[in-house]
């Protein structure tokens, strides 16, 4: 799953690749931007702010978020692609790369990025990181589910459905608990920043310090089996601020009570 992790690997790849480079080909496969073309225009830098991922270049940013399917492949000049063409949204070559982002779930081109990312909240990979002011923006709402409130960018961004259902098993949180009954929120937000933070550098998640195939996760995806702390079995559900928007949540009754 793309969360905040995945995006800043995936811009720090992407700026090793494009940072101050020129544009050889600018290609963009979005009907909205079909003329637009950064084609001699350098690369001024490559960022990630939560799940977005920012590249500035002509006085624009190209601003794009994976969703689900979405991914950013850099290649060699000439290289074969490993996702077939007609996924592309927009190919960015150098004399040296090939940078191509693979069915996108946004695209955009804009002048202001703060259109695009001005909402969130403080990134927890990001140099905004500021651990009061996730504080107070949870504390905000203090009937709102925890499981909601972790989710919510503009709280805290970069965290994502994985994660939001390991941090409330660890922290012994039913995701459906109300914020203020939810016990020391200092601890879930650090809590938040150590687990992203150990994560970041990993193509695979761990949560639960086993890299053993299957042993990844305490309870993300693991509905009908049993709780690795007591053997309970692990419950299934549904949580969102309208039925458009529910996510899968997965608990220990025993553990998250």
């Amino acid at each position: 799953m793309p969360e905040g992790d995945t995006v800043w690997r995936a811009a720090n790849t992407l700026r090793a690749a494009l940072e101050g480079q020129r544009l050889t080909t600018c290609d963009i496969r979005v009907p909205r931007y079909a003329t637009v073309d950064f084609t001699g225009e350098t690369v001024d830098s490559v960022a990630s702010r939560g799940k977005h991922l920012l590249i500035r270049v002509g006085g624009y940013v190209i601003h794009s978020h994976l969703k689900m399917e979405g991914t950013w492949h850099v290649y060699a000049p000439g290289a074969r692609w490993r996702r077939p063409a007609f996924q592309a949204r927009i190919i960015l070559n150098t004399a040296d790369a090939q940078a191509i982002g693979f069915e996108l779930g946004v695209l955009d081109i804009v002048e202001d990025e703060d259109e695009v990312v001005g909402y969130l909240g403080p990134d927890l990979l990001g140099p905004d990181w500021d651990p009061k002011t996730a504080l107070t923006n949870l504390e905000s709402d203090p009937a709102r589910p925890v499981g909601l409130a972790l989710l919510d960018q503009r709280n805290i961004a970069g965290l994502g459905n994985v994660y939001r259902n390991e941090i409330c098993f660890l922290r012994g949180i039913d995701p459906r608990t109300p914020v203020g009954d939810a016990g020391d929120l200092k601890k879930t937000i650090d809590l938040s920043y150590r687990l992203i933070m150990a994560n970041k550098d990993r193509n695979q998640r761990v949560t639960t310090g086993d890299r053993r195939p299957g042993r990844h996760f305490w309870v993300y995806g693991r509905e009908n089996k049993p709780c690795r702390r007591c053997g309970t079995t692990i419950e299934f559900g549904l949580i969102g601020d309208n039925p458009l928007e529910e996510r899968q949540i997965y608990h220990c009754p025993h553990c998250q009570n």
